[in-house]
């Protein structure tokens, strides 16, 4: 660092404004940094906007598990299913599917099960202070979370995800039919069984979660740019001086976070970091201003989606779609969706319905990148976490200005080295 940049605020750029940017960019920000935000979109218009609003502090079940494997093929084979690959996409995909059936080892899951904790336990403990200066506390509600089941013998089939919660020090309840009636009236006869975990909470509006937290960094003084991150410039000595943008714009940042979500896999490429990060589309379908009295976010265990309710009306969020970032949306999976949600709740009035569908960005095991980039020490990376980037969103942003201040990291971020692959 050169003299000149002793004797001024330090500037730290982050590139993209999900969820997992503008908590980078809050926490940057209260280390005393000024922080400008770059993205081509508006804020939490993307994967943040349309997620199923969970904030679980207990989210510790990788998405791999043991016998994996021997479920896949059913999935695919079902229109309905909790997965699905369109055909020309195959090739592409199946490097990364094959990885994470071989992370559903169960001596990886249980490695992967204690960095997912570790990362997400701190989530409402983050989020306080950023919720707070922000003045949005009302979007984020502590009414647990439920997975309902259709077969009740498919509860024992999900012991060991119970146990690794269990194990890691997660509430679990199990539910027979009267207590599942009296948490949830509104949900079909045909659920009989029932997990609650009632430590777990969500967000009653995610996009607008996003929008608040960005517009307090600029009323802070932090700066929101429109841009898309192309290129970077770089000294020799490895250091990143600027960001290059479409249309030869530049943006000159004494330290760089690559939080662009989906997009985050060819930023790290052009700074010498490969990792097998997919975008896992995820669909959702909005029944606008539904109310059938359901309070607690609520999972179809068998089926893998989520019933949500929200300020704008009830939420059927789910679905895995492997088809690319370039491919156009199929919203015959958001439908599908709703057909399920009516299933589940038979007493729900449709009225207007909107559908969406965005680009989560997965990695095969789970678990988030949150790493100094090895080659270029005033970059830090954080992407990749999926399902869950509202969960760690803001454990995330804290670990990355720790790491931007040089300060010890408030948990071990060994586990989401970028290197790791």
């Amino acid at each position: 660092m050169s003299a000149a940049e002793v004797g001024r605020q330090q500037r730290a750029l982050v590139i993209g404004a999900g969820i997992i940017g503008a908590c980078c960019a809050s926490y940057l920000q209260r280390e005393g940094l000024q922080v400008e935000i770059l993205d081509p979109e508006p804020p939490g218009s993307q994967c943040s906007f349309g997620n199923a609003g969970g904030i679980c502090p207990g989210s510790c079940v990788p998405i791999a598990m043991p016998g994996m494997i021997r479920k896949v093929p059913e999935w695919l084979a079902d229109p309905e299913g909790p997965l699905y690959v369109r055909l020309a996409y195959l090739p592409q995909a199946m490097p990364w599917i094959m990885r994470l059936l071989a992370s559903g080892r169960r001596d990886r899951v249980e490695a992967i099960s204690k960095a997912m904790r570790a990362l997400h336990r701190l989530t409402f403990e983050c989020y306080e202070p950023l919720l707070k200066a922000a003045g949005c506390e009302d979007l984020v509600e502590r009414h647990g979370q439920l997975f309902v089941y259709s077969n009740p013998a498919n509860v024992a089939g999900d012991s060991y995800g119970m146990q690794l919660r269990r194990s890691a020090g997660v509430k679990v309840e199990l539910l027979d039919e009267d207590e599942l009636r009296q948490l949830a009236p509104p949900l079909s006869r045909a659920f009989k069984r029932a997990v609650f975990l009632p430590e777990q909470g969500q967000c009653r509006n995610p996009g607008r979660l996003v929008e608040t937290l960005v517009a307090h960094v600029v009323r802070q003084g932090g700066t929101l740019t429109r841009g898309r991150a192309t290129a970077f410039d770089r000294d020799p000595d490895g250091r990143v001086r600027a960001v290059l943008t479409e249309g030869g714009g530049r943006v000159e940042a004494d330290h760089v976070v690559v939080a662009a979500g989906a997009w985050s896999g060819k930023l790290a490429r052009l700074l010498g970091s490969r990792v097998p990060l997919e975008t896992e589309r995820g669909y959702h379908a909005m029944a606008l201003g539904a109310d059938v009295g359901l309070k607690v976010q609520t999972i179809w265990a068998e089926r893998k989606f989520v019933a949500t309710p929200m300020e704008m009306g009830l939420r059927f969020a789910g679905t895995v779609e492997l088809a690319g970032l370039k491919a156009p949306p199929s919203y015959r999976r958001a439908d599908i969706l709703l057909k399920q949600g009516r299933e589940m709740l038979p007493t729900l009035q449709v009225g207007e319905v909107t559908r969406w569908m965005g680009h989560r960005p997965g990695l095969p095991d789970t678990i988030p990148v949150i790493s100094r980039s090895p080659r270029h020490r005033n970059v830090v990376y954080a992407f990749g976490h999926g399902h869950m980037g509202l969960i760690g969103g803001s454990v995330t942003g804290k670990l990355v200005s720790e790491l931007v201040a040089g300060k010890q990291t408030s948990i071990d971020v060994t586990p989401y080295r970028v290197d790791r692959f």
